[in-house]
C-alpha cells in the first residue's frame, strides 16, 4: 500500500473533522464525499465499520501505512498499561511527529520528508527514519546547514511547540527536547484508540 497523496480535504470530509489541520476547503464544505449533499439517506454503519473507520482516522492522521500501524500496535499490547492510550504515545513519539509537533515543519508529511533529506539530528548524529522512536530526554534538532531552510523558518513562526507540555523547544539554537511520553490527556488529537483496541481483539 503506497502512501495517500490524494486530495485531503476528501479524507477530511469523509470522518467529518478537519484531520490535518486547518481546512479552508473543509470549512466551506464538510460533508461526506459524494454527489448527493448532506440530504443524501446513507447506510447505517456496523459495529466493525465504526472501529475500521477509527483505525482509518488514525492512520491517516499520523500518516503511517497499514504494516506499520500493525506493528506499532503489536507493540502497544506487549507493554504493561491500556493498549490504546500507549498506542497512541507510541505514534507520539515518532520522529516525524515530534518535528511535526515543535513546528519545524507544517504538516506531519512535511516532517517526514525533512528527516528522509538528513536535515534532523537526534542527539548530534543525523537521522534519516522518520519512523523512529524518540525517548525522553532525547534531544532533536535542525542541521546547522538546514537552518535557513525558508520552509523551517517559516514554520517556526508558528511556534506550534509552546503548545505542548511534553517538550521544549530553544528558538536560538533550533533544538528541542522530548521531555517525556505525553499522557493521553495531553494529546489534541480525536481519535477513540479504544474501538482500535476492540477491532484488533476480533
Amino acid at each position: 500500500m503506497a502512501r495517500y497523496i490524494g486530495p485531503k480535504t476528501r479524507i477530511s470530509r469523509k470522518f467529518g473533522e478537519p484531520i490535518y489541520g486547518p481546512d479552508k476547503n473543509f470549512d466551506k464544505s464538510s460533508n461526506p464525499p459524494g454527489s448527493h449533499g448532506s440530504n443524501a439517506k446513507r447506510k447505517k454503519m456496523s459495529i466493525y465499520g465504526i472501529q475500521l473507520k477509527e483505525k482509518q482516522k488514525c492512520k491517516y492522521t499520523y500518516g503511517v501505512l497499514e504494516k506499520q500501524f500493525a506493528l506499532t500496535f503489536s507493540k502497544a499490547a506487549s507493554k504493561k498499561g491500556i493498549t490504546g492510550e500507549i498506542l497512541l504515545q507510541l505514534l507520539e513519539s515518532r520522529l516525524d511527529n515530534v518535528v511535526y509537533r515543535l513546528g519545524i515543519a507544517p504538516t506531519r508529511d512535511g516532517a517526514r520528508q525533512l528527516v528522509s533529506h538528513r536535515h534532523i539530528t537526534i542527539n548530534g548524529k543525523v537521522v534519516n527514519i522518520p519512523s523512529c522512536f524518540v525517548k525522553p530526554g532525547d534531544i532533536i534538532a535542525v542541521r546547522e546547514k538546514s537552518k535557513s531552510m525558508e520552509v523551517i523558518t517559516n514554520s517556526l513562526a508558528s511556534n506550534r511547540s509552546s503548545k505542548f507540555t511534553w517538550l521544549e523547544w530553544d528558538e536560538s539554537m533550533m533544538t528541542g527536547k522530548f521531555m517525556s511520553v505525553p499522557e493521553r490527556t495531553n494529546i489534541p488529537e480525536n481519535i477513540k484508540e479504544q474501538l482500535i483496541v476492540e477491532l484488533y481483539s476480533k
